[in-house]
């Protein structure tokens, strides 16, 4: 059952239609979505501590260097995930506006690549680990998609903002020698 404050918290159409989406988020659809993404953290975390730290140690060097960076985006795409997803669970529950949410989705960047298949020593990668890899480029997939759905603007893809790096350091330098 959906309360007075999250009815509040829906973006109603033209004749006070509710999106779909929303409901996706809103209702106990949700719970399931909530629990596959925070049991793939908890999965990834445990391999990676374990399992996969024994399993990489016979990498080629190659493949070492390739399972680290996996690793590193794999966390980083989960974490984003998880930030998403405990975001949606507190407007679900009452915590946080719709508004309070929308500002701090914003800073989510769910767009973390991963190496392609015929990268050099991804033959050499773990079955599991490959697995949580699949599994979590799905996973996000489908959380830009609901995102989209239910804020209509697809979450993560704008581009970066290109900073000038001579202005950059100039603005380094100024603050290190107290110039103005």
């Amino acid at each position: 059952m959906i309360t007075e404050q999250q009815q509040s918290l829906h973006q109603t159409l033209p004749g006070n239609t509710i999106r779909l989406a929303d409901r996706k988020v809103y209702s106990d659809s949700f719970l399931p979505f909530y629990r596959e993404g925070m049991d793939l953290v908890e999965e990834a975390a445990s391999y990676l501590d374990g399992d996969g730290r024994e399993e990489s140690r016979g990498l080629s060097n190659e493949a070492a260097a390739l399972y680290a960076s996996e690793s590193m985006r794999l966390t980083s795409r989960l974490m984003q995930i998880a930030s998403w997803l405990l975001l949606q669970r507190a407007a679900r529950n009452g915590e946080m506006s719709r508004a309070q949410v929308t500002a701090e989705k914003n800073k989510l960047r769910l767009n973390t690549p991963s190496a392609e298949q015929n990268a050099a020593g991804w033959s050499e990668m773990p079955d599991r680990f490959v697995d949580l890899i699949e599994h979590s480029l799905r996973l996000q997939e489908r959380v830009r998609k609901t995102d989209q759905e239910v804020y209509g603007e697809l979450l993560s893809f704008r581009p970066p903002v290109q900073q000038n790096p001579v202005s950059q350091q100039l603005v380094l330098l100024k603050t290190a020698f107290g110039a103005s």
